[in-house]
């Protein structure tokens, strides 16, 4: 069994309107690496290849997964899961500072990719959620 920190929890972001996540990054793999540590494997993720750093340069992840989703007919979504370590094992092996360059690092690549500021993602989910609440059962 996989420990409950380990199962993926992966967001979906949408670019800008008018934008493509294709335009807008068109080395998303060297956009990974620079942000996070070197791509050492994929991960298939709704039919699509998401690139996975197993040994990220921050010590406060433990693992992150990223990449494009692709739809049929819609824009490509940025795919993200950023598996975090325990903070107290972060902070016993003296990388408390670390924790701030981690939120950065999230924030900057998000940003730089979607073309979307923290609050605009936050907002956009938010209506996400609230689309699917309006939806009757067994819609999709």
């Amino acid at each position: 069994m996989v420990p409950p920190r380990l199962l993926p929890c992966m967001k979906e972001y949408k670019m800008r309107r008018g934008e493509h996540l294709e335009d807008r990054v068109p080395d998303l793999k060297g956009k990974v690496e620079e942000y996070f540590g070197d791509v050492s494997a994929t991960e298939e993720y709704k039919g699509s290849d998401l690139y996975v750093v197993e040994d990220p340069d921050n010590p406060v992840f433990e693992r992150v997964v990223a990449g494009a989703v692709e739809y049929s007919g819609k824009k490509d979504k940025l795919g993200v899961d950023f598996v975090e370590r325990d903070a107290a094992d972060v902070i016993a092996e003296g990388n408390a500072d670390a924790a701030q360059d981690a939120v950065s690092a999230k924030n900057d690549f998000l940003k730089e990719v979607t073309g979307r500021d923290a609050k605009s993602r936050r907002d956009s989910m938010k209506r996400a959620v609230e689309d699917d609440a309006d939806k009757p059962d067994g819609v999709s």
